[in-house]
């Protein structure tokens, strides 16, 4: 895949679209980014497109435009990345930052995955199925990612906060990912490469 033409300006991206959220706060001192965690969105759940998603990280969100946004009225929350159904990747806090998006969380023994992770949205729904054009960006995303930091592995909210979160869910290809990045094993959830 190439990356010609794309750089990176204090921790943001040109191949994403740059959206501010007001919703990060510094990193622990000396902190290493070495986790990207993949989520699943979408506002209302099952409804895509529109600007629900980047209303909601930039604390604009109309919560009485829909019956659904009642339940998480006041939210504040984020993630770094976005990437649409169609591929687009809209970014919203820069890689040096920490977003919030994790929660209560664990990873191989570490909690709060906030401090050392990038948070990478996909529009979906939990438990289906996502676009081949959001596993193309996303492996290119993640490749990016690995130039900036010193990236070892690749986690779904639904391992760093199991029984609490589900996303990105049985609909995500974890062999897919692998195919596109070429990178180890070591790198993915343990049993999710097994079907291969």
């Amino acid at each position: 895949m190439s990356l010609q033409g794309t750089h990176w300006q204090d921790g943001w991206w040109s191949a994403a679209r740059r959206v501010d959220s007001p919703n990060h706060g510094p990193r622990p001192e000396g902190t290493e980014v070495t986790l990207a965690l993949i989520h699943s969105i979408s506002l209302p759940p099952g409804s895509y497109g529109g600007d629900s998603i980047e209303r909601l990280f930039t604390n604009t969100l109309d919560w009485d435009a829909h019956p659904y946004f009642q339940q998480i009225r006041g939210l504040e929350v984020s993630s770094h990345f976005v990437v649409r159904r169609d591929g687009e990747l809209l970014q919203f806090v820069p890689t040096a930052r920490r977003a919030w998006h994790a929660g209560r969380s664990a990873w191989r023994g570490r909690e709060n995955c906030n401090d050392y992770s990038i948070g990478i949205e996909l529009e979906g729904l939990e438990g289906e199925r996502f676009e081949p054009s959001q596993y193309e960006r996303l492996a290119e995303l993640l490749h990016a990612l690995a130039r900036q930091h010193p990236l070892r592995d690749v986690a779904g909210h639904e391992h760093v906060a199991p029984g609490r979160k589900l996303d990105p869910g049985a609909g995500f290809e974890w062999v897919r990912l692998q195919s596109l990045t070429e990178w180890p094993d070591r790198y993915f959830p343990k049993g999710v490469l097994a079907s291969r």
